[in-house]
């Protein structure tokens, strides 16, 4: 079953109000892909950007999530998506259906990690100075992430088969 597309409260602490605005974008991601193909998924229509397809973002979204929370707020190893320009992105033969669900289940770890934290909390990866950010910076960073990749998902499906919509 697909996320809830539900805003957050109007009145509410900022944590609830963060992470319910990139649960939305997270959701707005899941709508984009409904009823997509895996031949549709993996087609580039952007002649000059062949890995910006609907499953590489899924896929992108999925190792940002990592990265932010797992690798520089926790100090967790980096892995081959941060080493490798676009290894995020090259998923060629993956099904959709597999990338969502490796998505959703980053998603569940970061909203882990998050509830755990203090927001002024920053990163420890001793390697990268995106570490030093706050908590709430990542958390504000993955909106704006996870919304332009949304838009990007928004005008992708349209170019594949026609698809439009908010939510």
């Amino acid at each position: 079953m697909p996320p809830s597309r539900t805003r957050p409260p109007f009145v509410a602490d900022e944590r609830t109000q963060l992470v319910g605005w990139l649960d939305l974008q997270r959701a707005i991601v899941h709508y984009k892909c409904e009823g997509l193909s895996d031949a549709d998924a993996h087609r580039a229509v952007l002649p000059t950007s062949p890995l910006m397809t609907v499953a590489g973002i899924v896929s992108h979204l999925r190792w940002v999530e990592n990265t932010w929370f797992e690798v520089l707020f926790l100090g967790r190893p980096a892995g081959p998506q941060i080493e490798e320009e676009d290894a995020d992105m090259r998923v060629e033969g993956v099904p959709l259906a597999r990338l969502l669900a490796e998505y959703d289940q980053q998603c569940a770890v970061s909203n882990e990690i998050v509830a755990a934290h203090p927001l002024d909390e920053v990163g420890r990866h001793p390697d990268y100075r995106s570490a030093g950010a706050s908590l709430r910076w990542m958390l504000i960073h993955m909106v704006e992430e996870t919304a332009r990749h949304a838009g990007h998902l928004d005008t992708i499906r349209e170019l594949l088969d026609g698809e439009k919509g908010y939510y």
